[in-house]
């Protein structure tokens, strides 16, 4: 389904042009076999922006992550994901990751056989299509797992086998870190963590951060917002985003419940 309705089509692939927008959802209808999760969704990310999407369970906010990254379990029905000029709508999930889109995950996977430094490396080379030089990239490595106060041992392990879930999402931001892409959806990276992970995840979310890239933050509740300042938060009820606003909104949701939403 290529997008048509915004942009001039200029290949086969969907390649096109939209000026100034970096990420661009425009009524996105999507299902999952018989049911509709998603049901008219509009967003727009520019550049250098944090945004917050918030909202009940099984409103929808894990779905748009993973339809997103092009998760085929979904089935966009209807509506156009245009990102940095391009329709990504039937573009496969390596292909979205080398144009910089980026998932962390609500349920990290263990990987047996895999150790997270191989996995990193691979990956790496994978999406800027080059190699990479082990010491230079260890070095790296090294690094950005001090900054998430993660031991040496860690990059000798196989990704995520027998990590704890706070590892375990410590072993995301460190993915974040070292891919470096455009777009990062971060699915709940707080969520199950002590006070002190949640600091350090923070901490290597705000290192990621530039004026270049954007961040989406998908979560239940502000306890990473205590140390990321977002520039918009999104209400998602019912497959649609019903308010968008600052973090007053979520004072208000706060007190008065999601019904004072539809007000």
């Amino acid at each position: 389904m290529l997008c048509l309705k915004y942009t001039k089509i200029l290949g086969i692939k969907g390649e096109m042009i939209m000026d100034n927008k970096f990420l661009f959802i425009d009524n996105l209808h999507v299902k999952a076999g018989d049911k509709e999760i998603l049901k008219g969704l509009n967003l727009e990310v520019n550049k250098g922006e944090v945004h917050v999407i918030m909202g009940p369970n099984g409103a929808g906010k894990s779905t748009l992550a993973n339809v997103l990254m092009g998760n085929p379990k979904y089935e966009i029905t209807e509506g156009e994901i245009i990102f940095q000029g391009t329709c990504i709508n039937d573009l496969k999930t390596n292909e979205r990751a080398k144009l910089g889109l980026f998932m962390s995950f609500q349920h990290p996977e263990e990987i047996p056989g895999v150790t997270v430094e191989n996995f990193l490396r691979a990956a790496k080379m994978a999406i800027e299509d080059k190699p990479i030089k082990l010491m230079e990239f260890k070095k790296a490595l090294r690094g950005k797992m001090d900054l998430l106060g993660m031991k040496e041992e860690y990059a000798s392990r196989y990704l995520n086998e027998g990590f704890s879930g706070g590892e375990k999402k410590k072993s995301e931001i460190l993915q974040l870190l070292i891919l470096n892409p455009k777009l990062a959806i971060l699915d709940e990276t707080d969520s199950g963590l002590d006070v002190d992970a949640v600091k350090i995840v923070a901490k290597g979310v705000e290192q990621y951060k530039n004026d270049e890239n954007s961040i989406i933050i998908i979560t239940h509740h502000r306890n990473i917002l205590d140390y990321l300042k977002p520039d918009y938060v999104h209400f998602l009820i019912d497959g649609k985003i019903v308010k968008s606003g600052d973090e007053n909104l979520i004072e208000i949701v706060e007190k008065e419940g999601f019904t004072a939403l539809k007000n």
